[in-house]
């Protein structure tokens, strides 16, 4: 029987049929792919935690070396800065009129006594004048000599009537007038006199020479620049600025140690005077230290003091103990649990010792000495007690 091309082609019931058992099948493979998938990650897992657990479980507990909170006297100190300076500065110069200097007979550093002469000035006008006044002064002394005598004639023949009353007061006036020449040339001389000694310019107090400003043939002012100055007694003393909210804590005659810049050496001293204002613009106050004559000690050096005023008792630690990042200062402890615990410190200072620290800890706390950086917060120790020192 012949069929048509219509018979031929599948009817909608067989193409319902064939579309369901392909999808059937589609989803067996689909789910059995999955499973494969799963088994296989879990296996990979669980292989891997094989082989981790063995290795944490085998590894050693870290054993740490912990202290005990230390105790040491901490000085509270002042500071202050300042300069080293002659504690009497007297300028010397000229005192009275200009003049050339002619020679100059100390240096600076020379030790003086009283009256010593440091400089000359020239006195080729000076010496003349004195020579001219002397004379002068010869000359008014024999005037007065002869008007006295004239006066004393007239007195004794006036009482014969020979000289009448006019001619011996006349005589008596010469006199007095000779006698008046007599003082004014005296006193002529000894202000030329006084002129020339004053050329001659001399220490006013033993004491040291600071500084020398002039040179032979320099022409020295009255009034101007001070040719020496002079350290009276050669005493020194530091020259200091102290904060505004230390200055309470200083006293008259409390003991300093003063070092001077880039030097270990310290020089004991004495606070002599405290200043009774405060400085509006900076805030500081002044303190004169008195110290004692020592050739390293010179006017000018810088110098820095430190003042003792109290000493306390605080908690220190060994610096490696003491760790740093951007959340501040801290420290690792050993709890209870032997587990490493972080705890939040304020350092207060740094001593010989160790550094003090102001709070944090606990006087009963074991804190890691050594190697805390490789640590980690809530790690398993074993605690190995390092002693704490007492300073």
């Amino acid at each position: 029987m012949t069929m048509t091309p219509t018979e031929n082609l599948p009817t909608t019931e067989h193409r319902a049929t064939l579309g369901s058992w392909i999808t059937g099948r589609a989803g067996v493979w689909v789910f059995a792919v999955a499973a494969v998938v799963l088994v296989a990650f879990l296996a990979v897992r669980l292989t891997k935690v094989l082989a981790v657990t063995p290795a944490v479980a085998n590894r050693p507990v870290p054993t740490v070396s912990v202290t005990g909170i230390g105790i040491s006297k901490v000085p509270t100190t002042v500071s202050i800065i300042g300069t080293i300076g002659a504690r009497y500065d007297m300028p010397i110069g000229v005192e009275d009129a200009a003049g050339r200097v002619a020679s100059i007979l100390v240096e600076a550093g020379d030790h003086v006594k009283r009256g010593q002469v440091l400089a000359r000035l020239n006195v080729s006008i000076l010496e003349p004048q004195v020579a001219n006044l002397e004379a002068a002064l010869e000359q008014a002394r024999a005037e007065a000599e002869l008007a006295d005598a004239e006066y004393r004639r007239a007195q004794a023949v006036g009482a014969s009537g020979a000289l009448s009353a006019e001619e011996t007061g006349r005589r008596k006036s010469t006199s007095l007038t000779a006698a008046a020449k007599v003082k004014f040339a005296e006193a002529q001389l000894n202000e030329a006199r006084a002129r020339l000694a004053r050329a001659d310019i001399r220490a006013p107090e033993d004491g040291t020479i600071l500084t020398r400003n002039v040179e032979v043939g320099q022409t020295a002012l009255p009034g101007g620049e001070a040719l020496f100055r002079l350290s009276k007694g050669g005493q020194v003393e530091m020259k200091g600025q102290v904060a505004e909210q230390d200055l309470p804590l200083l006293s008259v005659g409390q003991l300093v140690n003063v070092r001077l810049t880039g030097t270990s050496k310290t020089y004991p001293g004495t606070i002599r005077l405290l200043g009774a204002v405060i400085d509006p613009a900076t805030r500081l106050g002044m303190a004169r230290i008195d110290l004692l004559p020592d050739p390293n000690l010179r006017p000018g050096a810088f110098a820095r003091a430190e003042v003792t005023v109290s000493n306390a008792e605080r908690a220190v630690l060994p610096q490696t103990a003491v760790l740093t990042d951007e959340r501040g200062s801290y420290v690792l402890i050993v709890n209870k649990q032997n587990k490493v615990e972080r705890r939040a410190v304020r350092v207060s200072g740094i001593v010989q010792s160790g550094v003090t620290i102001a709070e944090g800890v606990a006087g009963t706390d074991q804190v890691i000495a050594t190697a805390g950086a490789f640590l980690t917060e809530g790690e398993v120790v074993k605690p190995m007690l390092v002693q704490a020192g007492k300073s």
